[in-house]
Order: C-alpha cells, then structure tokens, then sequence
C-alpha cells in the first residue's frame, strides 16, 4: 500500500525510516517532511492543517494507511476528518486525543478511575490559584491545560517561581493553552516513558525509554520537549510493567471506552517510579520525540501490521520482537534553545556521522539550502547509537557528534548518566 505518515521532525524520520522498511508500503509520502525523511520516501507540499486538502491527496494517490506524528493535528480531529473521508488513519480521535490535548481532562479522568497520580488542583482563576499557592508551599509543578509545545509545565521550587508561571500563563504568555492551569504536587522518583499500542480494547506494551528533559548537563536549565534519550529504562523491570499496565494503562482504556471515548493508537504514559509504585505524570497520545528515535531502532518486528492491527481493533493477534541492544540519542539543538533558536547556521559532516558502524542521524529541525544542511528549528538533529550497554551506546553516540561540524549548535554531553552510573556501581 502506499502510506502518508504526517509531521517534519526527527519522531518523523525515525517513523518515515521503520515504515519504510517494511514490505507491506509501496510508496511512502511524508508531509511535509525533512531533508531527512526525504532518503525515505517523498517529502510532499501539504498543509496539514486543511484535512479536506489532505484526503484529496491521499484519494488522488491511492494511499491505503495515514499515520499521524504530532499532536497538534490529533487534537484537531484529523482522525476523524480522515477515517470520515473513507481513509484509513492512525492515531486517536478528537476525543480521545484529549488525554494530550488537555491536562485537566487527564487528571479528572485518573481520579473518577483510580489511577494513580500526583494529587491537583484547576483553576481559571489567578488569584485563586495564588491563593493555593500560599497555602501548600513548594515545590509545586505548574502546567498549562493545553498544547503548549513542551514549554507547558514548569518545575516551581519556591513560591516565588510558582506565582512567577500563574502570572505568565494567565496573561496569556502560552496562548490559549494558558487558560487554565493545573498545579500538581511534586513527586519524588525517577523518570520513565512507558509506550503501549492500543486499538480501543486492547494495549499492546512496546518498550520503555528515559527522556532527559532539561537543557544542560547535570538535568539543570530549563525545561525542554526532550534533550535526549535512551531505551530501554533500567527502572522498567518486567514486573514495573506488568504493574504500570495493570494500574495505569489497562484503566485508563477501560476508562476511555466507559466515557464513550475509546482510545486507538499509540498512548505514552510519562511516568514517575515512586517509593508508592508507578504514577503518572501526564499522557502523549503518539510516539515521543525523542523517546521515538530510541524505539524504532530496537523494533525488530514489521510496524506496519501493528499500526494497521492497532487501527482495526485486532491488536490482540500481534507480537512484537525487540532487540536486547539499548538505543541511546543525543539530541544536537540551536544555540538559543529552548527559547528563540538561532536559524539558518549550516551543519557539516552528518554523512560523516551516519557512517559511522551501529549509528543512525535523525534529522528534525532541518532544511536543504543551496546544497547544504542548515538548521531550521530548536531540535535539529538526533544521533544514535546501539550498544549491549548503556554504557557503550552513549560511547558510540558521542563518538559520532564529534564528527559533525557545527559551531551554531549546543547538546548535553551527559545523556544516560543514570544509567551508566548504574551500570558502574554493579
């Protein structure tokens, strides 16, 4: 069949390079794409935001299976627009895609079905919320209800930092994703990413991956859609997923179809590992970027079918093999990042990088200008490496951003300092 995977970032091209790998795609388009996605299949000039436009296009070139990458399009009820247009689609509805869309409606949703999370309060209101404020103290974290492009949630250490993002978000620093905020108690653990394939009935549990989601060395600097990553999570044993699907994921399906709302295709349950067990910090409803980039490295087994399987509600007749190696990428940013990015500095050696045995370059923020790469966005590359450690892997990667030359750019030279230290101590 010929497939459409929809999105321009570096979740894309490793998307765009698993999907067409696989014998059951044909032609794949990617919209709009990158210089990276390109190597895979055809970059097409589509706005993705006309859902008219992109059911013409898929109609006029046969295409059998749409898979949708970021979000912005899922809350926008592009599944629906296209499923409605007689195509088939991946990725949740409008509805379900509120688990995203909306912070608020994720923590109401745990607290009506008893998943655990951290305790909250919503409010529309900024004096009310201050209010609250005062009389819980910090550490608090702050999150707007809605889209915000992963700068939504700041971690408040004092007070002070606290009233500091209330009056950010409610004179409208965040747009309308600011509206109404959510304050949430702050869990001490040990991050996860947790990714289960999901058609309405069933969850299929893929794999586990650690985000790094601060900008500078040592997880300080501020908050960013992700610094890095590697997969899989040593704090992800076997039995923590058993207990996360038990607890967290198979609830919330049931939930979702409770509410008339099922859930169809991929749910990313951010999570902390508390000394209470697993609790969920909040909900993505498609593959992470860059949790996205560790994954598709480690899949063994043809996405497509399970894509296909999670669309049609038969994900319960699938079984995905994965690779024991541990995928490891460091994200390569513009100077500037994670608040006006530098644009248009040309980068050099990524070939260079990419040949490199067991390393993948990922592009994301990227743009082809007269014969050369430049850098178009915040996160413009991610390198990857496969190793049969943490340890190894992080070598492989690092190894590999030396070879690029790119003064205009900056990247964590730290990523999966916890597990490597892990891996030291034992």
């Amino acid at each position: 069949m010929n497939i459409l995977l929809i999105g321009s970032g570096g979740r894309e091209h490793a998307l765009a390079w698993a999907i067409s790998a696989s014998p059951l795609c044909d032609k794949l388009f990617i919209a709009p794409g990158n210089p990276g996605t390109g190597q895979c299949g055809e970059n097409v000039v589509l706005d993705i935001a006309d859902h008219r436009a992109v059911a013409d296009f898929c109609k006029l070139m046969g295409v059998g299976l749409v898979v949708v990458g970021p979000e912005g399009p899922l809350v926008e009820g592009i599944v629906d627009d296209l499923e409605a247009a007689g195509i088939k689609t991946f990725g949740p509805s409008k509805a379900a895609a509120q688990l995203e869309g909306s912070k608020a409606f994720t923590k109401e949703l745990c607290a009506e079905f008893g998943i655990p999370t951290a305790a909250f309060a919503r409010f529309t209101d900024e004096a009310a919320a201050r209010e609250y404020v005062a009389r819980t103290g910090a550490p608090l974290v702050i999150k707007a209800d809605g889209l915000a492009a992963g700068k939504g949630v700041i971690m408040a250490e004092t007070i002070e930092q606290a009233n500091d993002a209330l009056a950010m978000m409610f004179s409208g620093g965040l747009g309308a994703a600011g509206a109404e905020v959510v304050i949430e108690e702050w869990m001490i653990g040990e991050e996860a990413s947790f990714f289960a394939l999901c058609d309405g009935a069933h969850a299929l549990p893929l794999a586990s991956a650690q985000d790094h989601k601060r900008a500078f060395d040592g997880d300080t600097g501020p908050n960013t859609g992700g610094m890095g990553a590697y997969s899989p999570a040593p704090v992800m044993t076997k039995a923590m997923e058993e207990q996360v699907m038990a607890e967290i994921i198979r609830p919330t399906l049931a939930g979702m179809n409770q509410r008339g709302t099922p859930f169809r295709g991929v749910l990313f349950a951010g999570l902390m590992i508390t000394a209470d067990g697993p609790k969920l910090i909040e909900y993505n409803t498609r593959f992470g970027d860059p949790e996205c980039e560790v994954l598709m490295p480690r899949l063994k087994s043809d996405l497509v079918p399970a894509l296909l399987a999670a669309r049609d509600g038969v994900l319960n007749a699938v079984d995905l093999r994965w690779s024991d190696e541990v995928a490891l990428t460091v994200v390569m940013a513009a100077k500037g990042y994670p608040g006006t990015p530098e644009k248009g500095s040309v980068i050099k050696g990524i070939d260079k990088a990419a040949a490199e045995k067991d390393v993948l370059v990922f592009h994301a923020g990227t743009q082809a200008r007269d014969g050369e790469i430049v850098a178009n966005g915040g996160r413009v590359l991610n390198i990857v490496a496969l190793g049969r450690s943490v340890s190894e892997a992080q070598a492989k990667a690092y190894a590999a951003v030396d070879l690029i030359d790119w003064p205009g750019g900056f990247c964590r030279r730290d990523i999966g300092w916890q597990a490597v230290k892990r891996e030291r101590e034992s």
